[in-house]
C-alpha cells in the first residue's frame, strides 16, 4: 500500500484549547497530532469536502462496466 505524502505546518492554538485537545486525545488513546488529524478529517467529511475515494475492485471480481448490468439481464 502506498503511503500518502504529508505536509507539516505550524498551528498556533491558545493554551485552553490545546489542553482540551490533549485531554480528548488521551481519552481516545490517540496522540495530540492524531487527534487533530481526526478532528480535521471528520470536519471535512461532515462538510462533504473530502475528495471521493477511488474504489479498487476486490481480487477475483471483475470491474463493472457501464453495460455489465444490461448484459447480465439478457
Amino acid at each position: 500500500m502506498a503511503k500518502k505524502a504529508t505536509k507539516s505546518f505550524i498551528l498556533r492554538v491558545d493554551s485552553d484549547t490545546m489542553d482540551a485537545i490533549e485531554k480528548w486525545a488521551a481519552d481516545e488513546f490517540r496522540s495530540t497530532n492524531g487527534q487533530l488529524q481526526w478532528i480535521i478529517t471528520e470536519a471535512l467529511r461532515k462538510a462533504r469536502r473530502l475528495p471521493k475515494k477511488k474504489r479498487e475492485p476486490e481480487e477475483g471480481t471483475q470491474k463493472d462496466t457501464p453495460n455489465s448490468t444490461e448484459n447480465s439481464a439478457s
